[in-house]
């Protein structure tokens, strides 16, 4: 389960964080965000199963975020964290459709719970998911190619291997390489590194993560490699891109 955490009290932030980690494997917290704005962004670019976020926050509280989220058809699954006990908000999480309502402190028994329950929901739910992103610019796509997008999104931060993705696919790895560059315009190798560099520059724009463990944040193993990718793709360098962006 991949997720992202949106909360504006940096120790309440590392906390969850650390939290999420302890009750299991399954459970990979993908990034974090200080404020409602860049918590929009990380969900856009890294589509995460789920989102842990707070109701205030500056520039977009956690509703107002959600409520965007489901306005451009962003499917993941939303968990209100807050120390506000209202029923007005409890009202509206329920009305946008959020699974859990949680009051802080978060106690380590009602996390289980929630992430359980989260599992057995998506697990329940994975035809349905997918409908955005990375499907939603290329929607007359081959079937074939619509699952090859949905797994590079799903795993751009894990070695990805275009042979045993086409046996996983039952075909062959270079019917798999044509049909891809005839249906995306673009080699499968290439693609994946571009993709890649889109969701590492997200992160650097965010600022949540160290810029040295961006590389293995979007599936590098290498911080050279990246830094030569990502000049060759954006045309310019880490730090050209950061001292641009004001970071």
């Amino acid at each position: 389960m991949r997720i992202i955490i949106a909360e504006d009290e940096q120790r309440a932030r590392i906390g969850l964080k650390d939290l999420i980690e302890t009750c299991g494997q399954d459970f990979q917290v993908i990034g974090t965000a200080g404020d409602g704005r860049k918590a929009l962004e990380l969900i856009r670019v890294m589509k995460p199963d789920v989102v842990f976020t707070d109701i205030r926050m500056p520039f977009i509280s956690g509703m107002e975020m959600i409520q965007l989220c489901r306005k451009e058809e962003i499917y993941c699954e939303f968990v209100i964290v807050s120390a506000y006990a209202e029923f007005d908000y409890a009202k509206q999480a329920i009305s946008l459709g959020v699974t859990e309502y949680l009051l802080k402190p978060v106690s380590y028994e009602d996390l289980q719970k929630t992430l359980e329950h989260l599992q057995w929901k998506l697990n329940g739910g994975n035809e349905t998911r997918h409908t955005e992103s990375l499907r939603s610019r290329y929607p007359d796509a081959h079937p074939v190619i619509l699952k090859v997008l949905d797994y590079i999104e799903k795993h751009y931060m894990d070695k990805i291997s275009q042979r045993e993705l086409a046996e996983s696919l039952g075909i062959s790895p270079e019917y798999l390489s044509f049909l891809f560059k005839k249906e995306i315009g673009e080699k499968f190798a290439h693609f994946v590194q571009t993709y890649r560099i889109e969701v590492a520059k997200c992160l650097l724009k965010n600022g949540e993560n160290q810029v040295e463990d961006i590389p293995y944040l979007v599936g590098f193993s290498d911080g050279k490699y990246f830094s030569k990718v990502f000049r060759e793709i954006t045309g310019e360098s880490v730090n050209d891109f950061l001292e641009e962006d004001g970071s």
